[in-house]
């Protein structure tokens, strides 16, 4: 076995591992949020935003600097930096005695974090360039992996032990994926010390590109529209009829219905883009998708909701991953990992006024009008794909 594949298969179980440990904490964040002093429903909702978004505020302009260090110090020393930066975050959350401290332990992750991008600059720089394209591809198979087992966990375990528990439990596991970066991980590829591209040549190169700008927004779009609900998904379920000491496990299984067909369609949707064009694909998967999202909307049973979350999941499988490859495919092969940071900077933009507008929403007019704006999201992102072709 290449010394890339080897790379690859831990950095996927590394990187499977530490999206279980991040997503654990989604069915019961504003939970929690209401286990510290916040029980207003709007307040909660309002709160809930502001906690899911913290991390992507500093994240968003500290993404393009790890990627450029890395470019110069070593893009293995990014990923060990970033793992247990998190891992430390996520420990001093799980001391939270008010929504304050919580708030500001989810800005020291955003501070700290950048683990994806940093992930995607190891792979990409040490991979054969004809590889590129599949070892990005097998990366967000396990980021949507991740999604799916993660707030099963989470759901399980605070229901079990309480929700502190699971904040401590994952800066265990993001430690234990840190050691096996250290250990197992080897970097090919040794940068000489000296800087290649700046953060501001590789964001004029985006810029500069139309394709590259076109990918970069639908990026920024198709993370928004995906964040939206997330601070309020706890919140929409308990709208049905269920009880209230299975909320958080019911949350976490409905939750990752989505991630479980975003994982099975994401290499059915790559074959398809192979014979048929990316954005054609994304055209049918942006449709599907928004689609969905709407349905969220006047959905009132939880068994009609489940087909519903299978579709949705089957579009979102073909978003992102189609996106970042649009990027990668188009981009030389030495400004991988700084262009590749610069579009996760893209994608932390979506995510991080994603959670505000979704919490604001569903605190001022209800939760159910935030599927509503993130289908009509999608819709507007199947739109620009049309003016898009024609032009």
């Amino acid at each position: 076995m290449e010394h890339w594949q080897k790379n690859l298969r831990i950095m996927w179980i590394c990187q499977f591992m530490a999206l279980v440990g991040m997503n654990s904490v989604i069915p019961f964040l504003p939970l929690f949020v209401r286990e510290l002093g916040v029980t207003e429903i709007q307040s909660t909702s309002n709160w809930s935003g502001l906690v899911f978004s913290a991390p992507f505020f500093i994240s968003f302009f500290l993404t393009p600097v790890w990627g450029s260090l890395g470019d110069k110090y070593g893009r293995k020393i990014m990923v060990i930096r970033a793992i247990f930066g998190l891992a430390l975050a996520q420990m001093l959350i799980g001391f939270s005695q008010n929504v304050y401290h919580l708030f500001f332990g989810r800005v020291l992750q955003g501070i700290l974090s950048g683990f994806l991008p940093s992930v995607m600059a190891l792979i990409a720089s040490n991979t054969p360039k004809q590889k590129v394209g599949y070892a990005l591809g097998t990366l967000q198979s396990a980021t949507a992996a991740g999604t799916v087992v993660g707030p099963l966990i989470g759901g399980l375990i605070s229901n079990l032990v309480g929700f502190r528990s699971v904040f401590f439990l994952v800066s265990a596991l993001l430690t234990a994926t840190g050691l096996l970066v250290i250990f197992l991980v080897k970097e090919d590829v040794k940068v000489s010390g000296e800087k290649r591209y700046g953060i501001a040549e590789n964001l004029k190169l985006i810029l500069s590109n139309k394709l590259l700008l076109t990918s970069a927004v639908f990026i920024t779009l198709s993370a928004f529209g995906f964040a939206l609900v997330r601070p309020v998904f706890v919140l929409y379920i308990e709208t049905f009829d269920i009880k209230s000491n299975l909320l958080p496990t019911i949350t976490g299984a409905v939750y990752s219905i989505v991630g479980i067909f975003t994982t099975l369609s994401a290499s059915w949707w790559g074959k398809r883009a192979e014979s048929k064009g990316i954005y054609i694909n994304l055209l049918l998967a942006s449709l599907l998708t928004g689609s969905m999202y709407l349905l969220h909307f006047f959905v009132k049973n939880l068994m009609i909701l489940i087909p519903v979350r299978i579709f949705l999941g089957f579009g979102l499988g073909a978003m992102l991953p189609l996106l970042f490859t649009s990027i990668s495919n188009n981009i030389p092969f030495d400004r991988k990992g700084g262009v590749l940071g610069i579009a996760s900077s893209f994608q932390i933009l979506g995510n991080m006024f994603g959670p505000l507008a979704g919490g604001f929403i569903g605190g001022f007019i209800g939760v159910r009008f935030s599927f509503m704006l993130s289908g009509l999201v999608f819709i507007a992102i199947s739109l620009l794909l049309i003016k898009f072709f024609k032009r």
